[in-house]
């Protein structure tokens, strides 16, 4: 058996694999860490309800994707903008031992980049985000977001020319 017919461990193993994934991507639209425990939650409660509708000939991973993509734009809209919590800036530090001013510096670039992805629209930020933090394909990010791969290269080169904009100015 398997956890489109019910049964609850099958479905419960997904959870445990894809968790932390769906967990990070709440946190990135979010922002916020207890709204995105909150939405990663209801993704895998909306994921279950839905798994009849679920295309086994498609991937399960993509199909949680936009579950998910779609969870975090309706919490979005519910919520207003809060600042980014330095926990989970983004740390691009090279191999080996940094030294306290690399790291300093990393973090702080984090910071700048974390602050400039926050300001782009939401449907740009879910696309940069899956392609560059997810490493989704284009493909993969359009059977996600639910639109077509030229809108979605669209998107995300939007999305890079906003962010090398407002990087700009810092």
């Amino acid at each position: 058996m398997h956890s489109k017919g019910g049964d609850h461990p099958a479905f419960g193993r997904l959870v445990l694999r894809y968790q932390d994934r769906i967990y990070n991507l709440c946190r990135y639209m979010l922002r916020d860490a207890e709204e995105a425990q909150d939405a990663a939650q209801d993704v895998f409660f909306k994921a279950y309800g839905s798994l009849k509708d679920y295309n086994p000939e498609s991937s399960f991973y993509t199909w949680l994707y936009r579950i998910a993509v779609n969870t975090c734009l309706d919490y979005g809209k519910k919520s207003r903008p809060k600042p980014f919590e330095d926990e989970c800036a983004i740390d691009s530090l090279a191999c080996g031992q940094p030294s306290p001013e690399r790291l300093y510096q990393s973090k702080e670039t984090g910071r700048l980049i974390e602050a400039a992805l926050q300001k782009l629209p939401k449907k740009l930020r879910a696309a940069i985000v899956l392609k560059e933090i997810e490493g989704f394909s284009y493909e993969e990010i359009a059977g996600v977001l639910g639109t077509s791969v030229g809108t979605v290269k669209s998107r995300i080169s939007r999305a890079r020319e906003e962010l090398r904009r407002l990087l700009k100015k810092v």
